[in-house]
């Protein structure tokens, strides 16, 4: 994996836990965790796809399994988080 690689896989998670922090309900954790959600949830929704038999490829493909995955992974933590 190059670094354009990489920064590309980070720049994809902050997107995707951005948006995931904005469907959830509690508006996600700030910048830094989002980016980690985000990365989680990109596979998290790739593990989720597979189970399902669910498999394309794209861009914006990858971006939508990172934010589904991501609000998974938002879910599981409310259910943890104190009110």
């Amino acid at each position: 994996m190059d670094i354009v690689s990489i920064i590309l896989y980070l720049l994809f998670g902050a997107v995707a836990g951005w948006l995931a922090g904005k469907l959830m309900k509690g508006g996600g954790f700030g910048l830094i965790v989002n980016i980690i959600v985000g990365i989680i949830g990109g596979f998290i929704g790739g593990w989720l796809m597979s189970l399902v038999g669910i498999q394309k490829a794209g861009l914006l493909w990858e971006l939508i399994v990172a934010v589904i995955g991501a609000c998974v992974l938002l879910f599981v933590i409310s259910l943890f988080k104190k009110k």
